[in-house]
C-alpha cells in the first residue's frame, strides 16, 4: 500500500508579466486533488503579491491595506469552488459551538442581503453579462453594509486561509476612501497575474457556469450539498500542479484581466 504521506519536490516557474517567478514545492506523491493543492497555490499568490508590494513601495506608493481596516470585507467576495470545498471542510473540523456561531452569522448576513434586495440580483445571471450590471451589483452589495461572516473586530478571522480574491484586493490610496469605493477614487493595485481567475476557469468547466465561483456569503448553504469539485481535477501532486500551471500559461497568453 503506498504511503499517503510521501511527497516529491517539484521545481517550476510561473509566468508573471512577461517574466518567470521561480518556485519549488513539496507535493503529495499519491492521489491529490486541486483542492488539496490550495496551500501551495496560496503561497504562490503570496509570492506574486509580495513582489508587487515591493514594486509599489519602491515607486513611492506603498500598499495601504492594514489589519483592522475591514471596509473591503463588506464587498461581495468571489470564492472558487475549490476554496469553498476547503473552507467547508475546515468549518466542519471546528467545535460544534463555533460551527453554530458561524452558521448564525451566515444566516444573519443572508437575511440582511435579502432584505436589501441584493440576493435576488445575485441569483440571476443577468448581472454577469455586462460591466455596468456587474459594477452596479457590487455597489448595491457594498451599500447593504453586510460584513463578511468571518470578520471579527474588523479583522479577518481566517486570514491564513482566506480566499485568493481577498489577497488580491490591494489599494495604495488612503484607507479612509475605502469607506465607499462607489463615491471615492480608490486606487487599486493591478496584479500581473490573478491565480483566483485560474481557479474560476476550472470551476467554469466543472459547473458549466459563466462564473465558476460562488459568493462567499453563500458558503454555508453551498457546503450542505457535499460537493467535491476537487475530485474533478485529480492525479498525483505533480500531475495536478502541471495542469494548473498549464492553465496559468494559457490564461497569461490570453492576457488575463
Amino acid at each position: 500500500m503506498p504511503d499517503a504521506s510521501a511527497t516529491v519536490r517539484a521545481t517550476f516557474s510561473l509566468p508573471v508579466a512577461g517574466a518567470h517567478l521561480q518556485a519549488s514545492a513539496q507535493l503529495p506523491a499519491g492521489q491529490t486533488t486541486l483542492t488539496q493543492l490550495l496551500p501551495i497555490i496560496q503561497n504562490l499568490e503570496n509570492a506574486i503579491i509580495g513582489r508587487v508590494a515591493e514594486e509599489a513601495q519602491a515607486a513611492g506608493s506603498p500598499i495601504s491595506c492594514r489589519a483592522g481596516c475591514g471596509a473591503c470585507c463588506r464587498q461581495m467576495v468571489p470564492v472558487s469552488l475549490f476554496e469553498a470545498e476547503a473552507l467547508t471542510e475546515w468549518m466542519r473540523s471546528l467545535p460544534e459551538e463555533r460551527q453554530n456561531e458561524l452558521a448564525e452569522r451566515f444566516h444573519r448576513a443572508l437575511s440582511a442581503l435579502r432584505d436589501a434586495g441584493v440576493i435576488d440580483k445575485i441569483v440571476h445571471d443577468e448581472w454577469v453579462l455586462g460591466e455596468e450590471q456587474t459594477q452596479q451589483l457590487a455597489i448595491d452589495y457594498f451599500h447593504a453594509h453586510v460584513a463578511c461572516p468571518f470578520l471579527e473586530n474588523e479583522n479577518c478571522s481566517i486570514h491564513p486561509i482566506r480566499p485568493l480574491a481577498c489577497r488580491e484586493y490591494l489599494v495604495v490610496s488612503s484607507p479612509e476612501l475605502c469607506q465607499d469605493p462607489s463615491v471615492h477614487d480608490v486606487t487599486g493595485v493591478q496584479l500581473p497575474l490573478k491565480l483566483s481567475r485560474v481557479l474560476y476557469s476550472f470551476g467554469q468547466q466543472i459547473e458549466r457556469d459563466v462564473r465558476g465561483w460562488i459568493p462567499l456569503v453563500f458558503l454555508m448553504a453551498w457546503g450542505k450539498g457535499d460537493a467535491k469539485p476537487g475530485d474533478h481535477v485529480a492525479g498525483t501532486g505533480e500531475e495536478v500542479l502541471k495542469r494548473f500551471l498549464a492553465r496559468v500559461a494559457e490564461m497569461s497568453d490570453g492576457h488575463q484581466d
